[in-house]
């Protein structure tokens, strides 16, 4: 009875079993949509059996025992086998680490034994030590050369396992990189699996996944073992989590194959691989900065340690509690799982979701404390990253068909919209090119707006040129060129220039070939732009130098006043503003709206003569050309090719020759292209001429030979010729001159000239000789000078006053033409600039203040040709209104002061010398060659003034009497359009100018520098100094060039044209008789005016229409040819003083052309003149050469008459206009040219 009852209990507690199973297994029938009914009847008998057969055979498996099903085929009894898996991962686990700690302790043993007998050896070497003082060695021991022979063999192996699991090359790389790959896929077939059963009953040889993860842990296996040989301290790497993985998963499926069965299991730990992707991408060079790399660590690092969590949970859940016998799970998806981890570390928990076992809860319990840890600080951190991550950090992707440039540097809102004003101008003809901005600081608010309006057309990068990854994320290497501008207003220049030559060499060392244009501030920073390798301005690389550019529009603008507005306007992108009212400014606009264009001239234009040329294009085109660029006849120089201004008649058009226009609009230059005399030569409106139907040459540069016409015999015996041509082809040879052999001797043993013959130069000078003290500079008659006030002082940047005095000195001026220059500031300042200027004549100091009175009258500033105003201390101020601050007082200041016609006249007469026309007793005081005399400047306002300024809001506070509203820009100012005032900023335009055409920068830098070329900079690179050299007839041709000056209309050949006449008349008859280009007007401002005005202000109207009717107040500007005759007599005047009826100023920049007694060539009245206008194109070219010069009587003949006058007069003239004659008393003695 007992035995049944332990039976029944028995029996019972199989029962009980069986209930629990059919449980579990109603649930498994029922996730098939199986009947539940019939599956747990079925499940009952089956198990009751089970119960009494294992009850009698093995009573003590009765927890493990489960009902055979469909899902677990295998085995009959339904018997569970996850143990087995386990144990295989925790029998290799335990039993390697046991090894290990096995052999460290033998190791540890025979390490203390040998050290003991080692020291017992030892004390016998030492005994024994009597018996080897012959010094012979005892041979090695052979049992020692075996262990060494063995630990050399377990190194080179250790270190070729090393090698291999390495990222240091290939073969590691690509090993490290496949591991990682096929973790990643385990993981995958993990994903797959987990859909199945925790625990079911595959065959290895049909089961396609299982074969795959085979193949997959033999691979690390294999891969374990390269890492076990290469590991240093072993213990450790059997603890590293790697290793653990390896564990956990490979020893599994190896018995899984064994028991044809598949155990879900730890698998999961493959998601610990993640982590390690960070390395995989840097060692793929895909991460290289460090917020990526620590943005990819934080992501893998929490989705490995999500995905880990999540397995676990999968596992235990769909498995139940070990010692409730598996009764207590829950069926779960493995994203069910990861979606309750999510919650659970976020802290939200919903309930929808959660572990029912007991070992899941303990676990969530723990994971709780360190999820919520790593999810408060690992997300926020994330979401930085992410938010910090450049919003311009993008690569540019380059459209096909279309170029792109690369803008960097200084990037403002300022410049750059300057920049794209310019560079997008709707007179450009089809800018088909894309601009990419780089920079290192993300753009504000503004600029990002416009950036925005320019979408189209613009870009912006965050980076840095100086980082070879940002330039390759440009796209430099295809890049059409790379622009760097310069921050105009820094404080230190210096520092700035030196900050753009560096991104210069790190754009040239990473791409050699890329076209560079860069703003420099200083001109002697650009000789270290020479020392870069790959720097080729023949290649189109260009360096604009603003401190070089705004003090030759300085200089030029005392040569003609002016002249800076309407070259600063010429090469700027302007619209054309229409003003119906009969006001100054509508002229002034109408000259605005032009700019300065290049074409190639027609082969119609072929064999002509550039004034035939000129002459065409402005008459029948309508085009104003100036200038075109040669090619040298010589074979060896035929690839150097110059540009000639106004070169003359002795130069022919070649084929394919380029032209410089100045024209409103890009359309209408093509007319020079698309002209054929054959189609065209009858059509008076310009706008028709289109492209023809005409064969047309096609021009190749390097094959086409030189059309320079042949050597063109002049009457006086000399050859014309460009500056730019073979040195044997001079004009107006002055050694073939007669009589000229005295007045241009070359005498080798005097210096006159620099090595180049294209500036007047001197012996060095120490600056004590050249300072004046005011008592001495008032007791000197200084008249038609130029007085420069500059404010500065020893701790100032220099602004590089040689760039105003160089265009001062060109030697296309004969030497008694030179204006003396007076400086007035710091001595301590200029002393700093006088390295740079003892080099050149008639320069003198005045120590001093602008803003002295004293000072100003004592340099005779009612008698000067111009004032300039310049300041070294503008970017030293961080207001920008207070920037100009000193040059608007000095401005003022001059202004208001008053002057007594007197003062000049006694100042005179103590030196025993009055100015010509102002003794009123002289017989001589009567207008010659049509030279008023007026009274002299009485007040300020008529001074010739020009300021710089830096801000260019601030031109509103140079004149009090204008109307310019605040806000109204530069370029339409009463002060900049009569050139009084000249700022920086209108030199943005070059930059855009020389990038669409290179030979527009070399164009002005000739017009304004004085003849400054790229062989002289190499020059002042090597020495930073002017050479002297002497004068050879290559020297010399080098002064035949033109230079600008400004005709008077008030009397002279022009006199009948200035009351009334036509601006083309003008053009044609100073082009054709004098060889003189005109291009534009400086008038007075209330000239439209019926009543006359006292208003003495002039503007500048560019490039007029041939109908333009003329005042003889005007003043033209023109481009007048080199005489080489007008230095032969100082009784010669080329420069004089005049002035209008309506206008008291003076200046000595004027040129008068002098009456001619016989005047047949020119029209008798104005009916004469339109008929002559009717046949002006019959009769181009035919008129004879007549040189533009004032001379004495006694001068060479020409077809010139010229008014007789008196040697004692001429003498006087000469002397009140040449300073030189009057220093010398009080300091030195400078030869004349």
């Amino acid at each position: 009875m007992a035995n049944g009852g332990g039976g029944g209990g028995s029996s019972g507690g199989g029962g009980g079993g069986g209930g629990g199973n059919s449980l579990r297994m109603s649930s498994n029938i029922h996730a098939n949509h199986l009947s539940l009914d019939a599956s747990s009847s079925s499940s009952s008998s089956s198990s009751s059996s089970s119960s009494s057969s294992s009850s009698v055979h093995e009573p003590k498996m009765d927890a493990l025992i489960i009902p055979v099903t469909m899902e677990v085929p295998c085995d009959s009894r339904g018997q569970r086998m996850w143990w087995a898996f386990l144990a295989s991962s925790m029998v290799t686990f335990f039993g390697g680490l046991f090894i290990i700690l096995l052999w460290r302790t033998l190791k540890y043993l025979w390490t203390v034994c040998c050290h003991c007998g080692g020291k017992t050896k030892e004390a016998q070497k030492i005994n024994n030590g009597s018996s080897q003082a012959d010094g012979t060695l005892k041979p090695v021991d052979e049992k020692e050369e075996a262990v060494a022979a063995e630990v050399g063999w377990m190194t080179s192996v250790k270190d070729w396992a090393g090698v291999m699991i390495s990222a240091q090359t290939l073969t590691g790389r690509v090993l490290v990189v496949l591991v990682f790959a096929l973790s990643i896929g385990a993981l995958v077939i993990y994903f797959i699996d987990s859909s199945n059963p925790i625990e079911s009953c595959q065959n290895f040889y049909k089961d396609f996944t299982l074969q795959i993860d085979m193949a997959f842990n033999v691979f690390f296996l294999l891969y374990f073992g390269l890492r076990f040989i290469a590991a240093n301290d072993k213990l450790w790497f059997w603890l590293e989590v790697n290793s653990v993985v390896d564990f956990f998963t490979v020893p599994p499926v190896f018995v899984s194959v064994y028991l044809n069965r598949s155990w879900l299991g730890l698998r999961f730990l493959r998601a610990l691989r993640l982590i390690q992707f960070s390395e995989i991408l840097q060692f793929l060079n895909i991460l290289k900065t460090s917020n990526s790399i620590k943005l990819v660590n934080l992501l893998s690092i929490f989705i490995s340690t999500w995905l880990t969590a999540a397995g676990f949970i999968h596992l235990v859940e769909n498995s139940g509690d070990p010692w409730e016998n598996f009764q207590n799970n829950q069926a779960l998806t493995y994203w069910e799982c990861v979606y309750l981890l999510m919650v659970t570390m976020s802290t939200v928990g919903y309930g929808d979701v959660y572990a029912k076992t007991t070992l899941g809860r303990l676990f969530m319990v723990f994971f709780i404390l360190g999820g919520l840890a790593m999810f408060a600080s690992y997300v926020p951190e994330i979401i930085e990253l992410i938010g910090n991550r450049k919003k311009y950090g993008g690569s540019y992707s380059a459209v096909s068909g279309r170029k792109h440039i690369v803008v960097c540097g200084h990037i403002t809102l300022e410049s750059v919209s300057n920049f794209l004003k310019d560079f997008l101008h709707k007179d450009r003809d089809d800018v088909n090119v894309e601009i990419v901005f780089l920079h290192n600081i993300s753009p504000n608010l503004e600029l990002e707006a416009l950036f925005k309006r320019h979408f189209t057309q613009v870009e912006f990068y965050q980076g840095s040129v100086l980082n070879p990854h940002d330039l390759a994320r440009v796209k430099i290497e295809s890049a059409d060129a790379c622009l760097i501008l310069a921050n105009k207003y820094c404080a230190d220049p210096d520092a700035e220039d030196a900050s753009n030559i560096m991104r210069v060499i790190s754009i040239k060392n990473y791409h050699p070939k890329i076209r560079i244009i860069t703003q420099m501030l200083q001109y002697h920073n650009k000789a270290h732009l020479l020392n870069i390798p790959s720097w080729n301005w023949k290649e189109g690389d260009d360096a604009i130098c603003l401190a070089e550019l705004k003090l030759g529009f300085i200089a030029q603008s005392c040569l003609a006043q002016g002249l800076s507005t309407m070259l600063a306007n010429l090469f700027s992108m302007r619209s054309f503003i229409k003003i119906e009212e009969d006001t100054w400014q509508k002229y002034y606009l109408e000259g605005v709206s032009n700019e300065m264009y290049t074409e190639y001239l027609s082969s119609a234009f072929v064999g002509l003569s550039f004034p035939t040329v000129c002459e065409l294009c402005f008459v029948k085109l309508k085009l104003l050309m100036i200038a075109i660029e040669y090619k040298s006849a010589n074979r060896e120089s035929r690839s150097r090719k110059r540009i000639l201004i106004n070169p003359g008649n002795h130069l022919k058009i070649q084929e394919g020759t380029l032209g410089f226009f100045i024209a409103s609009d890009a359309k209408e230059v093509k007319r020079a292209f698309f002209y054929c005399k054959a189609c065209h030569d009858d059509i008076t409106d310009p706008k028709r001429i289109k492209k023809c139907g005409c064969k047309r040459l096609i021009y190749f540069e390097d094959e086409q030979p030189s059309t320079l016409s042949p050597k063109k015999k002049q009457r006086n015996g000399g050859m014309r010729n460009s500056p730019s041509s073979s040195p044997k082809l001079m004009r107006h040879d002055p050694l073939l001159i007669p009589g000229n052999e005295q007045i241009d001797n070359m005498d080798s043993n005097v210096k006159k000239y620099d090595s180049t013959g294209m500036f007047h130069w001197c012996a060095p000078k120490a600056i004590e000789k050249v300072i004046l003290t005011r008592s001495e500079a008032a007791m000197t008659v200084l008249s038609g000078h130029v007085v420069v006030c500059i404010f500065g002082d020893v701790s100032s940047a220099l602004i590089g006053l040689r760039n105003l005095v160089m265009p001062l000195r060109a030697s296309n001026f004969h030497y008694h033409e030179l204006k003396h220059i007076v400086f007035v500031g710091s001595i301590e300042y200029l002393k700093r600039e006088w390295e740079t200027l003892h080099n050149f004549p008639k320069v003198s100091i005045l120590p001093g203040t602008p803003l002295s009175r004293a000072d100003l009258r004592a340099v005779n500033i009612n008698l000067c040709d111009m004032c300039v105003i310049l300041s070294a201390n503008q970017n030293n101020i961080d207001d920008t209104s207070l920037q100009d601050k000193e040059c608007i007082l000095a401005s003022l200041n001059i202004k208001s002061m008053q002057f007594d016609d007197s003062i000049g006249v006694l100042q005179a007469n103590s030196q025993g010398f009055t100015p010509p026309g102002m003794d009123r007793s002289s017989p001589d005081n009567s207008p010659v060659h049509g030279m008023l005399r007026q009274p002299s400047i009485t007040t300020g306002v008529n001074i010739p003034i020009i300021t710089e300024l830096v801000n260019d809001t601030n031109v509103q506070f140079l004149d009090q009497d204008d109307d310019d509203d605040p806000d109204t820009e530069l370029y339409l100012t009463q002060p900049f359009a009569c050139g009084t005032a000249f700022a920086v900023s209108v030199l943005d335009s070059l930059m855009s100018a020389t990038y669409f055409n290179d030979n527009i920068l070399t164009l002005i830098r000739t017009l304004v520098t004085g003849g400054a070329t790229p062989e002289l900079e190499a020059l002042i690179a090597e020495e930073n100094a002017l050479r002297g050299g002497y004068s050879t007839p290559q020297t010399l041709a080098n002064r035949d060039r033109c230079r600008v000056a400004q005709l008077a209309l008030l009397d002279g050949p022009f006199a009948d044209l200035g009351d009334g006449g036509c601006y083309g008349d003008l053009f044609c008859k100073a082009l054709k008789t004098y060889n003189m280009l005109c291009f534009g007007i400086y008038r007075l401002r209330d000239a439209h005016l019926s009543t006359p005005s006292q208003c003495t202000k002039r503007y500048v109207i560019t490039n007029p229409p041939y109908e333009f009717e003329l005042v003889p107040t005007d003043l033209i500007f023109c481009l007048m040819q080199f005489d080489h005759n007008a230095g032969q007599s100082r009784a010669s005047l080329s420069h004089s003083s005049h002035s209008s009826q309506s206008s008291s100023k003076k200046s000595s920049s004027v040129h008068s052309i002098p009456s001619t007694a016989n005047r047949t060539n020119r029209p008798k009245s104005r009916e004469s003149r339109d008929k002559q206008n009717a046949t002006r194109m019959n009769r181009m070219g035919q008129a004879e050469k007549k040189w533009f010069t004032d001379e004495p009587d006694n001068a060479y003949p020409r077809n010139i008459q010229i008014k007789p006058m008196s040697t004692h007069m001429a003498n006087q003239i000469n002397q009140y206009k040449s300073t030189s004659s009057l220093i010398p008393p009080i300091r030195e003695v400078e030869d004349e040219c």
